[in-house]
């Protein structure tokens, strides 16, 4: 079977899968996990001519963190078919879309490709709309401060760390690699906590984290690639403290 029709048995399998969890009753979060495995074996399979016992194998991360994230936003969402509906159809094109990704980045880790720069877009893109969706079910969990605090730290490292990695495309272990993203993992847990103590909406505060993810990942890959210059620094600061500003006037104040 060729690379495009594995891709699109993928998303076909995988839409489906996600379609048929809404139809259980009990144990749903525990089944949108397994689908989450299962992703990781299908893309696994499609992509298996590029992927190694080595760095590869970071590809899988981000069609997993899209299954969790989308598949816990959906119980967020109405009952209605109307508000579901395109829920799927953007599953379905996003893993579709992240099987093109992630076959770019295992070729790319081989020999140089044209589609490089495209995709490290895309992957950029479909990593802070996954980060929204999976900080977005980390604040409606209303867990503890510390707790809410762990689990975004714990759930940015690997964020950070394929999307760092989209920039090496080394296949051998790198210790830069790992330490950066432990540091930006850190940072966004010390966001979170700030945020604990600001009064905002679920939605709000995921976004808020979620630029905070897209000043950290765009930093990040600019001093990978040695682009990290002075005007690059300004255009993220610029961008972090408007938002810091739309955030601070949209918080309600009072009781």
């Amino acid at each position: 079977m060729s690379k495009r029709r594995r891709f699109v048995a993928t998303s076909v399998i995988l839409s489906l899968g996600f379609i048929g969890i809404q139809f259980l009753t009990f144990y749903k979060i525990p089944a949108i996990f397994a689908l989450a495995l299962l992703t990781i074996g299908l893309f696994y399979w499609s992509l298996y001519e590029g992927l190694g016992k080595n760095m590869t194998l970071l590809t899988l991360i981000l069609p997993a963190f899209f299954t969790v994230g989308v598949g816990t936003f959906w119980f967020l969402l109405t009952g209605s078919i109307f508000a579901r509906l395109p829920i799927v159809i953007f599953y379905g094109v996003g893993i579709y879309v992240l099987c093109l990704t992630s076959n770019i980045y295992t070729v790319a880790a081989i020999r140089t490709i044209a589609l490089l720069r495209a995709a490290r877009g895309v992957g950029f893109v479909l990593t802070l709309v996954t980060s929204f969706l999976v900080f977005d079910a980390i604040l409606s969990l209303r867990v503890a401060i510390p707790v809410a605090v762990i689990l975004v730290a714990i759930s940015s490292f690997p964020l950070f760390l394929q999307g760092y990695w989209s920039i090496l495309l080394q296949t051998e272990f790198s210790r830069n690699l790992i330490i950066i993203s432990g540091v930006s993992g850190l940072v966004m847990g010390e966001v979170a906590l700030g945020l604990a103590f600001w009064p905002v909406t679920v939605v709000v505060g995921s976004l808020f984290m979620t630029v905070a993810m897209y000043m950290l990942l765009g930093l990040g890959q600019a001093k990978l690639e040695s682009r990290l210059f002075s005007q690059t620094v300004r255009e993220y600061l610029v961008v972090g403290i408007l938002v810091f500003i739309g955030m601070f006037l949209a918080t309600h104040w009072g009781q």
